[in-house]
């Protein structure tokens, strides 16, 4: 019983940068690996980022290699997203993931919207 809830969505110009956060509520947030994913209309569901429960290793899609960097605040229950030079192509409903065994948890998402 994971709930998640992503904020620090919003419009920004290519170039610019924002910094996502998914905070969750209930159980033993410390032992779920943690992601993002992103999707944009018409579009399927794609993988951006993931972080395991320590965070000692992180995986990126190639599109956002280099651009964007995922970490994780177990005391806080909060993972992060920090998106760099964004582009207009980022642009979509990015949502967090909760990932533990045979369970997983999705959040609402956030709204990330760039502009040329």
């Amino acid at each position: 019983q994971v709930q998640l809830v992503e904020s620090g969505g919003g419009l920004v110009q290519a170039g610019g940068s924002l910094r996502l956060a998914c905070a969750a509520s209930g159980r033993t947030f410390s032992s779920y690996v943690m992601g993002w994913f992103r999707q944009a209309p018409g579009k399927e569901r794609e993988f951006v980022a993931v972080s395991t429960w320590s965070g000692g290793s992180r995986y990126y899609a190639d599109s956002v290699k280099g651009r964007f960097t995922i970490s994780r605040d177990n005391a806080k229950n909060t993972v992060y997203l920090q998106m760099n030079s964004l582009k207009p192509e980022d642009t979509a409903l990015y949502i967090c993931n909760a990932r533990n065994g045979a369970y997983e948890y999705w959040g609402q998402g956030t709204q990330v919207t760039v502009s040329s």
